[in-house]
Order: C-alpha cells, then sequence, then structure tokens
C-alpha cells in the first residue's frame, strides 16, 4: 500500500513551527502516512466571522479547506489549523471540526495556549495539546468517532482537561478500527 498523503495546511497567521510539529506527530500517530506542511498559507474566509459573537463559524472555515482540497489531487487528507476562535452552533466552542469520513479537518490553536486559561506560556504543552487536537480531528476523516476510553486521541475534548488526560494515540480498539478500515481503502 502507497503511504496516504495528508497536508496541514495554515489559515491566516499561524505560525510555521506548530505547523511543523504537528506534521512530525501525525506521521507518528498515524504510520502509514505520509504528512507534509503546504507552504502558502490560506486566507480566512470573510463570511466566517461572526460579529456578535467575535468569533469564526467552524463550518464556514472547513468548506473554503473542502475547496482547497478538491484541487489538490497528491493529497488525500487535509487538516486545516487556524489561530483564532471558532465555534459550532449551539456549542460555545470548538477546538475543531471534521468531516466523519471525508477529506478534511479543521482545528483551532486559540484555546489551546496555556495564556487563554491565565497560566503562564508553555510551549511543550501547548504543542502537545494542537498535536492531541490534530490527531483527534483527522481521525473523524477516517471515520473514527468519539471513543469511551478518556486517555484515547478519540476521546471527546468537552474542555481543556480532557486534552490534557488524553494521549497523542489512539486505544487499541480504535487501532483495529482503523487498521480494518484501512485494508478496504
Amino acid at each position: 500500500m502507497d503511504l496516504m498523503k495528508i497536508g496541514v495546511l495554515r489559515i491566516g497567521e499561524v505560525d510555521a513551527t506548530i505547523a511543523t510539529r504537528i506534521q512530525e506527530s501525525l506521521g507518528a500517530t498515524y504510520q502509514g502516512t505520509e504528512c507534509v506542511v503546504i507552504d502558502e498559507p490560506a486566507q480566512v474566509p470573510e463570511k466566517a466571522f461572526e460579529t456578535r459573537r467575535k468569533q469564526y463559524r467552524s463550518a464556514d472555515i472547513l468548506d473554503s479547506v473542502q475547496e482547497y482540497a478538491e484541487k489538490q489531487i497528491a493529497l488525500e487528507r487535509i487538516l486545516g489549523i487556524v489561530d483564532f476562535d471558532i465555534f459550532v452552533p449551539p456549542l460555545n466552542f470548538v477546538f475543531g471540526e471534521a468531516r466523519c469520513p471525508g477529506k478534511t479537518a479543521l482545528i483551532s490553536l486559540f484555546r489551546l495556549k496555556p495564556k487563554f486559561y491565565g497560566q503562564k506560556p508553555n510551549v511543550e504543552l501547548f504543542t502537545e495539546r494542537a498535536e492531541k487536537e490534530a490527531a483527534h480531528e483527522l481521525g473523524h476523516t477516517f471515520g473514527l468517532e468519539h471513543c469511551v476510553n478518556p486517555f484515547c486521541v478519540m476521546h471527546f475534548s468537552n474542555s481543556i482537561f480532557d486534552t490534557d488526560r488524553k494521549q497523542t494515540l489512539l486505544c487499541s480498539k480504535c487501532q483495529k478500527k482503523l487498521d480494518d478500515m484501512w485494508k478496504t481503502l
């Protein structure tokens, strides 16, 4: 089987270093993939901004990632990364969203930073959170659903505490589901 190619797409102002760290982590979580950071960042769709909430609609950004993905024949999955607050109605915020199954996923770095919670900056903690949320949302593109195991990367993060508790890897049940799905590709 050829390596599945995954692109990491910065949308708007996103630090290239964090995109590279996510790219490296995804390759470890999803063995059998080749992850690349797409050189040119994409534009933030203006229509995504909700003035009343001062947040961006995740679905509108995910739609723009989907449009981008449809033009990328060499990439089988694309993970978009933004550094602003996103939401999906009726929720107050989300760490990310994905098409399940599908070709596209999106994460926001905004609420993953320790500073958001009144803590001192911590690059390693921030990076670990971003890697977990990236692996989680990308897992949805492969058809994986939320897992009841609180340590599995596919466990739903209702808060940053859930993100901090889980690992960057799939539990054995989710890994088996993924392996079985990949056999059909």
